[in-house]
């Protein structure tokens, strides 16, 4: 690409939501009054979080999303702006922001309540997609609950295929049963590995998506329908990757998990951007072989790792991790 010519751009399609995470806390007068539960609100929302980590990694990042005006919108947009997030596209939403609540067990894994109905996120009209800037665009990430949830969810998917014609497409289902049935997703799942040119899951999706099904023949089932690149990550266990069968297994970087939170986002940001710099977004992925996408999923585990370190979805800046650059060469020094 010309010097002149603006750096490729990921855009990423999706929701904001507020994460309130629980904790108890007695009340002065036990006597008299019950327990009460505190909550202490974080911006999250898997695509908002993977845009976030995007951007602070070094990637030139667009967010597309519907954001509302009342209190929390306004913390999404301060989250995105602060980590270099370009929301210039955004529409001004009239409908509130979802609230997720969030209680973490002992391992630091999350269960949600959601309060999502009739929110921004869903909303998305042709017009709204139409309008979309995508230009300099190399890769549209998308997925999650903007995907699955009525009525803006159909308009993606057409939204998608037209875009596809022209970049690569990112998809994670990031399955939420608590809003949206899995039989929903199981039905558009062939849909969605048509549309997408890397699609990464987490062994949860796995479970709810194609029940009783092993990390690596899901592989095997999702090539087949139709999605060249297939990333499952395994949580401690690292991850498995498949570029149209051909398989590698990426070990989890060793960390202190303060919780999971964000994790699988952030993993995806640490992916496309390891594949934007070595310019193999824009496309089919034709050119891309199974080291570098086993470069590309070590260092996506490394910016995973860094996000479970610290309480809720604070994604690593660049500055914090190796770059992508240096990480490939002590990669292939060792191969």
């Amino acid at each position: 690409m010309p010097s002149h010519l603006p750096r490729p751009t990921v855009a990423v399609l999706g929701e904001c939501v507020a994460d309130a995470f629980t904790t108890t806390s007695p009340r002065p007068n036990t006597e008299t009054s019950p327990t009460g539960l505190d909550l202490r609100v974080l911006p999250g929302g898997g695509p908002a979080n993977t845009a976030v980590s995007l951007a602070r990694l070094g990637t030139p990042t667009r967010f597309l999303a519907r954001l509302s005006h009342d209190l929390f919108g306004d913390i999404f947009r301060a989250r995105l702006t602060h980590s270099g997030v370009d929301v210039s596209a955004c529409i001004p939403a009239p409908e509130p922001s979802t609230l997720a609540v969030a209680a973490l067990d002992e391992m630091g894994q999350a269960t949600y309540s959601f309060f999502a109905d009739g929110a921004a996120d869903w909303q998305w009209t042709d017009a709204e997609l139409s309008a979309a800037p995508l230009d300099y665009t190399a890769c549209l990430h998308t997925g999650s609950l903007a995907l699955a949830r009525e009525p803006g969810g159909p308009r993606l998917e057409e939204h998608l295929a037209t875009a596809r014609q022209r970049m690569t497409i990112s998809l994670d289902p990031n399955v939420r049963p608590l809003l949206v049935e899995p039989a929903a997703y199981r039905k558009r799942l062939n849909r969605w590995c048509e549309l997408a040119d890397i699609l990464r899951l987490s062994e949860d999706d796995l479970t709810h998506l194609l029940p009783g099904t092993s990390p690596e023949d899901a592989c095997d089932t999702l090539h087949t329908a139709g999605a060249p690149l297939v990333v499952i990550t395994l949580g401690d266990r690292g991850a498995l990757a498949s570029l149209n069968g051909t398989r590698t297994r990426i070990p989890a970087s060793p960390t202190h998990v303060v919780d999971t939170v964000g994790a699988g986002d952030s993993f995806t940001a640490g992916l496309l951007h390891h594949l934007n710099t070595l310019g193999r977004l824009g496309s089919r992925l034709d050119e891309l072989t199974i080291d570098e996408t086993t470069n590309a999923c070590t260092y996506a585990a490394e910016v995973a790792a860094r996000t479970c370190a610290v309480p809720g979805a604070d994604p690593p800046w660049a500055h914090q991790l190796p770059s992508t650059r240096s990480h490939s060469s002590r990669r292939n020094a060792r191969d």
